[in-house]
């Protein structure tokens, strides 16, 4: 069943889910952040608490439908240049894969600055989702996102959304023109990786797409509240 039925309970039971306990949840994530020496791999702190927030929230929220392993970050602040997205295996506490991700043509050319979650935009949107199942489409082995904040991703299983691989995603491209290709709106990523990263990231593990937006920073319902447990 498609995450998505459970998003009206979700909102409506988040205020009565959750006690503030932000000491502890600090500490957490500079423990994990020193651990996976996330300085070095060039993903700053703020990012990772924002994803460990919100992923916190969602497993609270969804509390058995979550995998509570794997968390993937697409730092599209970032230029395409460099390797943007990270896998982490939170129960080894190890990176497992940073590699490069594409984001949409309307998004950017070499840096992402505009987003939208409209049917058509072939834009990239921010925010939160859960992996859905894997399958073989036109772009070969391919998985399937719930985008689960409303108004920012939530259209992204209708938009066709997925995760998959691409030959403009590689150093060679942009060796070639300057800068990663880009998609019609997915995170796509080297067909290198495919293989290893899709079956072990799919069926429910959190996907966080970042970029230091304003509007979706102060009105993400999942970043609103530190959780109580789940992280």
């Amino acid at each position: 069943m498609r995450l998505v039925l459970l998003i009206v309970l979700f909102f409506s039971s988040l205020s009565l889910a959750f006690e503030s306990r932000g000491e502890s949840f600090d500490e957490y994530v500079t423990i994990l952040y020193n651990d996976l020496d996330l300085e070095k791999e060039n993903l700053s702190y703020d990012v990772l608490w924002y994803a460990l927030l919100g992923r916190g929230n969602l497993t609270n929220a969804f509390y058995g439908l979550i995998d509570d392993r794997f968390l993937t970050i697409i730092d599209y602040s970032k230029s395409s240049n460099k390797k943007r997205m990270y896998v982490i295996d939170l129960e080894d506490r190890t990176l497992l894969f940073r590699v490069f991700v594409a984001h949409a043509k309307n998004t950017g050319d070499q840096f992402a600055k505009y987003f939208s979650n409209k049917p058509g935009s072939n834009k990239s949107s921010l925010g939160f989702y859960v992996t859905l199942n894997s399958y073989v489409g036109s772009h070969g082995n391919s998985l399937r996102l719930e985008g689960m904040e409303n108004g920012f991703n939530d259209n992204a299983f209708d938009r066709a959304i997925v995760m998959h691989g691409a030959e403009y995603v590689s150093q060679d491209f942009i060796n070639r023109y300057g800068r990663l290709g880009r998609s019609l709106g997915c995170p796509a990523i080297p067909l290198d990786y495919v293989d290893s990263i899709i079956p072990l990231i799919s069926a429910g593990s959190v996907l966080f797409i970042y970029y230091p937006d304003r509007s979706y920073l102060t009105n993400s319902k999942l970043l609103k509240r530190i959780p109580a447990s789940g992280f």
